[in-house]
């Protein structure tokens, strides 16, 4: 048995390590092709952001059983693939939130007390104390948009600075924002009435550009705003001419679209924004902690077959069987969610039918679960999480199994309950990859492996053709196309296999030209 680290790693983590027994290299700076040549020769792989295993790292670790993730993204690792082979992937998902939401307060208190001009303009050997009258945060307003495990420490440590504090977060149960003191309300609202406001949602579709031109115009003009989330959740266009013209009085960004910053970036012309690299889990301790915990999961998953803090595995063993249902399940999770909107969710039901039905479908009715999350707590939803995470936000999980499946040998049904409405997806597998056979009451089958496009509109003639048109107008090609029909109402359902994104506003455009009922993009491929 051997370990292989192909990233840097903290002493302490490699300390563990050396203690476990178990042979360990140390190699980072591998390239794809180097890796692939020694691979073959490890059980175990940690990484950090620096190594992408990919499909042919994969195939060719064939002792490879885990890939150690010291943090919290996994976009760097083939996650799917990994399942369908049999490898573990973890994570280190909550290592760094206290990190993470002192660095908030830590922006948030700079760019309210101006320190970062303040201190340049004293090295320059000047001593202009009335220039740099700052703001105090006791009894101001702070707006918290998404208030999770970061948001939820923030609201924590700002009740000692006698803050009000009002927070957006669709998903979040009444009660646990009472705990936290933080009265919930609309995002709209958060915008008006916020003095600081401090952005703590993943990057999903829904939030990519979710504060742009029209928010920066509800903003008070005295207003601060701080995001050590994610870049693109602000349109940094439309940061940049809010800053600019001063429709906003200052902004802390610690994330960016595009990192690092290039040279020139127009951002860094502005004299009202503050910014550091990326330093939300960078404190001694958070690295440390990353370390430590990824070092004691692969030792305990490789030498005792212990499996904690996994992307792809509740506790317990992976059957190879049920391997290629769980991204199934997960992008059946995604699609309903997706179609769902930004609705609060109650009700999650997974039913596996056919053969399947017989064995510990646990993981697949996780693996849906997380598709439906983590469009509402981003990326660091897992098997492990995956059902507290649910619960906390009061959506009541059920399973079911039915060993009797009369037309496919094995289908996998999700449904999710949102108020009065009630959408079901349907899927199974075909040599090993997922398919879509149902959405509601409607019948059909396409892949799911790309992005779709859906559409729900009552039958005639010349609908498909009108929807081609606009996209080949705008050079967005169509992969596959299915169409399902309910003869009894004279509805039907299309979804198209589109290669590239379909921006909201091209959507609304077809919906508008076809007088469709429902128009959705569906992104299912990062």
């Amino acid at each position: 048995m051997k370990l292989l680290v192909s990233d840097p790693l903290s002493e302490e983590g490699l300390k563990i390590l050396a203690a476990s027994g178990i042979p360990v290299d140390v190699r980072p700076g591998l390239s794809e092709d180097e890796l692939c040549k020694i691979i073959g020769d490890y059980d175990g792989l940690i990484i950090r952001s620096g190594t992408t295993v990919t499909k042919k790292i994969i195939d060719a670790g064939k002792k490879l059983r885990v890939v150690g993730r010291a943090g919290v993204g996994v976009d760097n690792v083939d996650v799917p693939y990994a399942t369908q082979k049999g490898v573990l992937v973890m994570n280190t998902p909550s290592a760094n939130i206290i990190s993470a939401a002192e660095h908030s307060l830590a922006m948030m208190m700079t760019l309210a007390r101006m320190i970062p001009w303040a201190h340049a303009s004293v090295h320059k050997g000047e001593w202009k104390r009335s220039k740099f009258t700052g703001i105090e945060l006791y009894g101001k307003t702070l707006g918290i948009i998404g208030v999770g495990r970061v948001g939820g420490e923030i609201a924590k440590r700002a009740k000692s600075f006698n803050m009000t504090m009002i927070g957006y977060d669709p998903y979040l149960p009444q009660d646990v924002a009472d705990s936290l003191g933080v009265r919930l309300t609309t995002l709209g609202d958060v915008l008006m009435n916020s003095d600081i406001m401090t952005i703590h949602t993943p990057l999903l579709p829904e939030t990519r550009n979710m504060i742009s031109a029209a928010q920066f115009k509800m903003m008070k003009k005295n207003a601060l705003l701080v995001n050590v989330a994610r870049g693109g959740i602000v349109n940094e266009d439309d940061l940049y001419d809010a800053l600019k013209s001063r429709t906003i009085a200052g902004a802390a960004f610690d994330v960016f679209v595009d990192e690092p910053l290039k040279e020139g970036c127009k951002l860094l012309e502005l004299d009202n924004l503050v910014t550091t690299p990326h330093l939300g889990a960078s404190t001694v301790e958070a690295q440390e902690k990353v370390s430590v915990d990824i070092a004691e999961n692969v030792i305990a998953y490789l030498r005792d077959n212990i499996i904690s803090n996994a992307i792809n595995a509740p506790r317990g063993q992976l059957d190879p069987a049920l391997a290629p249902y769980l991204p199934l399940a997960e992008r059946l999770g995604i699609s309903l969610h997706q179609l769902n909107g930004l609705r609060p969710v109650d009700k999650i039901e997974v039913m596996c039918s056919g053969e399947i039905a017989k064995k510990n479908t646990k993981m697949v009715t996780l693996s849906a679960i997380i598709g439906i999350m983590k469009n509402i707590v981003g990326d660091n939803v897992n098997m492990v999480n995956a059902e507290s995470l649910a619960k906390g936000k009061n959506i009541k999980i059920t399973e079911s199994k039915n060993e009797d499946s009369p037309v496919y040998s094995n289908m996998v049904t999700v449904t999710i309950t949102s108020g009065k409405d009630v959408r079901s997806a349907r899927g199974t597998v075909f040599a090993q990859k997922p398919r879509l056979i149902g959405i509601d009451s409607y019948c059909f089958e396409i892949p799911l492996d790309t992005d779709l496009l859906f559409a729900k509109y009552h039958d005639k003639p010349g609908v498909i053709g009108s929807v081609g048109k606009i996209l080949g107008e705008n050079n967005i090609n169509i992969g596959q196309m299915t169409v399902g029909r309910d003869t009894a109402t004279g509805m039907a359902i299309m979804l198209m296999g589109v290669d590239h994104e379909v921006p909201a506003e091209l959507v609304k455009r077809i919906s508008d030209a076809t007088g469709f009922d429902e128009t959705k993009f569906i992104d299912l491929v990062e």
